[in-house]
């Protein structure tokens, strides 16, 4: 049975030769080549055409997810695994989204990275189970962010976010060229649709939505 060959791309040669040496430990794995930026990762994948990438996703040149877009576009039949120091159920989220087959955290057993190309190579994805857990509450989140919003209509939702920045009615209206009594109508129906009745809990669930960014 052929090896799984393996491209290996970090812009870190000392995380580079320490994911190396546990690749060397594994059975029916080999590397077949290193890159340390975005660009090299991409001509090495059009060149060698691995069966599977460990990425990291912040690379000189090109990002990894870059990499990843224009890999998942141009050579469907390399796989890739993220390698990153985000745990964050959004960091993989984004990085299922541009194409990627598995997403590992750094800190990972070698048994875990085992598990993780032998999971990959299989057409399988994979997803280090602590960050699947994070990956499904962020869906969920996302899911119930979409839902609220889909309450309101876009200029609602426009309103509801400067209402949120701190803007007088006035100068909402002055912005969105219309008038102040328009503006209040469509906070009145904001916050009949949404069920709050307060301008403090409104500003809190835009901040909660990701409307309104906290400095």
């Amino acid at each position: 049975m052929n090896p799984t060959r393996v491209l290996l791309a970090d812009d870190h040669a000392l995380v580079r030769a320490g994911i190396r040496a546990l690749i060397n430990e594994l059975e029916g794995v080999e590397v077949i080549a290193e890159a340390a930026d975005g660009r090299d990762t991409l001509r090495l994948i059009e060149e060698l055409q691995p069966d599977i990438v460990l990425l990291d996703i912040a690379m000189p040149g090109l990002s990894g997810l870059e990499v990843l877009s224009e890999s998942a576009k141009r050579f469907p039949g390399v796989r890739a695994i993220i390698l990153s120091v985000h745990e964050e159920g959004e960091y993989a989220l984004e990085a299922l989204a541009a194409g990627a087959a598995g997403y590992l955290p750094k800190s990972a057993a070698s048994t875990e990275l085992q598990e993780a190309i032998e999971t990959v190579a299989r057409g399988e994805t994979y997803v280090s189970g602590e960050i699947a857990r994070k990956t499904i509450l962020q869906q969920a989140k996302e899911t119930e962010r979409d839902e609220l919003l889909k309450r309101i209509t876009p200029r609602q939702r426009e309103i509801l976010t400067l209402i949120a920045e701190g803007n007088p009615m006035r100068d909402i209206a002055s912005a969105l060229d219309i008038s102040v009594k328009t503006v209040e109508s469509h906070r009145a129906q904001i916050m009949e649709r949404l069920d709050i009745h307060e301008v403090a809990r409104l500003v809190r669930f835009a901040i909660h939505m990701g409307l309104v960014k906290v400095e």
